[in-house]
């Protein structure tokens, strides 16, 4: 019966300990997405300060047009570039984060057999 209870005990703090992990792991990855966005945010917004001046600087409505497409073009390819940065951190951060509750899990399949 001690037996028992001395495993119940170990086998909670094993599962609180990797809880602990894997919450880190997850902050860590929300830490880096939240960098990336704020560093994406900041640049979007020198771009596009760079492309009104530029368009309101035209000499010509060709040119504003030019410039404008130019900014728009530039502006989709950030964001889908972007986005697939974002995806692959929050990708890797949650496979970081899955990795001990995997190991308890094989542990637990070990115990049972």
């Amino acid at each position: 019966m001690q037996n028992g209870f001395e495993d119940f005990q170990k086998m909670s703090k094993d599962n609180v300990e990797l809880a602990v992990k894997s919450f880190g792991a997850m902050s860590k990855g929300f830490q880096e997405m939240a960098t990336e966005i704020a560093d994406f945010s900041k640049k979007a917004f020198e771009e596009g300060t760079a492309a009104a001046e530029k368009v309101v600087a035209a000499k010509s409505i060709d040119k504003a047009v030019e410039a404008q497409s130019s900014f728009l073009r530039a502006s989709y390819e950030g964001y889908v570039g972007q986005a697939t940065k974002l995806g692959e951190i929050y990708t890797g951060a949650a496979k970081e984060a899955y990795k001990p509750i995997e190991t308890a899990v094989q542990a637990a399949q070990k115990a049972a057999k």
